[in-house]
């Protein structure tokens, strides 16, 4: 009855061939190209666990009293969101382990979207025909280091609200219209009771719609143009060589699912962090002392806090020493970022398609440049602890201040040439060996040129999902097969 029953699905919507193709899906093997998916697997965690806590948390600025079971905070008058934050820690069954696990999702997603950034610029993978999937990627980073931030903002507790206060000077130093985003986004001057709720329909609706559209684009992306793959016998311009979608690579990536499940709940039951509850709540007059911001947002307090305090005065208006840093800076490093792919094309004026990736030691100048700017952002995220490295080395603050700054102009053109000069040795002493690539003047081989799919003979293995309706559609008629663990696809022209 089953077996009918898809089959007369199919037979209106056709969603077997589709299912078809879905699963006889091509994957290169290696380890790298893991890291997107952490990501991904991190969103999930991020979605479902910030469903839970959505059910206790308040966002309102108004003023309580809180009676709840932490002792030290008994009868201190505290805005909504952070009672409901301090509740949520103490009170809530799980909420505490839920508030974790998140936090340090967050964490893990964000460095994982960098690590992967950093795979594709150093291996050459945003290069033609991938343009667009970089820009998505930078748009995605962008995204979630914002999503992010306002999250961690979301207790109006006094370390989150120095945060705050820092976003809103920032605003307010952009010429001629800050003070209107100042006053647009915070609801008001700050400290603006509006701004919790704001950043909370900001943070659970508006950014992560926006993020899991840009994670489906990126995917399609990936899915119409196929994956890249390092050099490598067999591999060339032209194909793709790995395991199959069903059942390998499937089983793999629900390997790496329960993994990342895992160790997020190990650090969320086990590893403490953001304990607002010792931070108290957020005062306009008060600062906590060794205030440090999560870690991708390190680089920008370390910019804020080390840059010479230039304030110019043009055509009567005053630019701040904080627009230099907070503004020109951070908008520099993402505009770069969207336009490498294109300045490296036409530095090198290579136009061709590229599916094969890179070695780094391969692009010394661009393995270089990735090296130094990575330094420099680096030196800035320690810049962003200078106090605690002030307190620790039993030096003053001045001193330390001073030393980053030099250390932000030498050590990035240092390591710079150190890598470079190192990729020109790796590359002279292990040459690429003979027979790995294949010249890209070669037309693709295969009956219909280069359209085809060439497999090794063989079935694939059925999955045990027949309640689905197009899955169903394609077992019907596809029993038997088995599965081939490497296989070679080629690319279309």
């Amino acid at each position: 009855m089953f077996r009918r029953l898809a089959r007369w699905i199919d037979d209106r919507i056709g969603a077997s061939h589709f299912a078809r193709s879905a699963l006889n899906k091509v994957f290169p093997d290696h380890w790298s190209f893991m890291l997107g998916e952490v990501a991904m697997y991190c969103f999930v965690i991020l979605v479902l666990t910030g469903v839970y806590l959505t059910f206790f948390f308040n966002p309102s600025g108004r003023e309580v009293v809180y009676r709840g079971s932490y002792q030290p905070l008994r009868g201190v008058r505290m805005s909504e969101a952070y009672h409901s934050t301090v509740r949520l820690s103490f009170d809530v069954r799980a909420g505490l382990v839920f508030r974790q696990i998140h936090h340090w999702a967050a964490l893990v997603f964000v460095a994982a979207i960098v690590m992967h950034l950093s795979r594709v610029f150093f291996t050459g993978a945003f290069r033609r025909p991938r343009e667009l999937n970089w820009v998505i990627g930078v748009t995605l980073l962008i995204a979630v280091v914002f999503n992010g931030f306002s999250g961690y903002s979301l207790p109006d507790d006094l370390l989150s609200g120095t945060g705050l206060r820092i976003a809103y000077s920032i605003a307010l130093s952009v010429p001629v219209v800050g003070t209107w985003l100042a006053f647009l986004f915070f609801g008001g001057e700050f400290p603006s009771t509006a701004i919790t709720s704001r950043l909370f329909i900001l943070h659970v609706l508006l950014v992560p719609a926006l993020i899991a559209v840009l994670l489906g684009a990126h995917l399609a992306v990936i899915w119409r143009q196929k994956h890249t793959q390092f050099a490598g016998p067999g591999r060339s311009e032209h194909n793709v060589v790995g395991s199959y979608l069903w059942p390998t690579y499937a089983a793999r990536s629900i390997g790496l699912l329960a993994i990342v499940f895992a160790v997020m709940a190990l650090l969320g039951g086990l590893a403490q962090i953001n304990p607002v509850w010792l931070y108290g709540p957020f005062k306009a007059p008060a600062v906590t002392t060794a205030a440090q911001p999560d870690w991708y947002m390190g680089w920008l307090e370390g910019a804020l806090r080390i840059f010479p305090a230039w304030r110019v005065h043009v055509f009567g208006y005053t630019i701040s020493e904080v627009f230099w840093p907070g503004v020109v800076l951070p908008s520099l490093t993402f505009l770069l970022l969207y336009l490498w792919p294109f300045i490296e094309t036409r530095v090198t004026r290579d136009r061709a398609e590229h599916h094969l990736l890179d070695r780094p030691r391969d692009r010394p100048a661009r393995t270089a440049i990735g090296a130094g700017v990575l330094t420099f952002y680096a030196v800035l995220t320690v810049a962003g602890s200078q106090d605690i490295v002030a307190q620790h080395l039993h030096v003053g603050v001045p001193s330390v201040t001073y030393t980053l700054r030099v250390l932000i102009v030498v050590l990035p053109l240092v390591v710079a040439l150190l890598t470079q000069r190192i990729c020109h040795d790796l590359a002279a002493a292990l040459p690429v060996p003979p027979g790995w690539s294949e010249p890209m003047s070669q037309p693709p081989s295969g009956p219909d040129g280069g359209r085809s799919t060439t497999r090794p003979r063989g079935r694939l293995l059925a999955p045990a999902a027949a309640a689905a309706a197009a899955v169903g559609g394609f077992l019907a008629g596809r029993r038997g097969r088995k599965s081939q663990k490497i296989v070679v696809e080629r690319h279309r022209n």
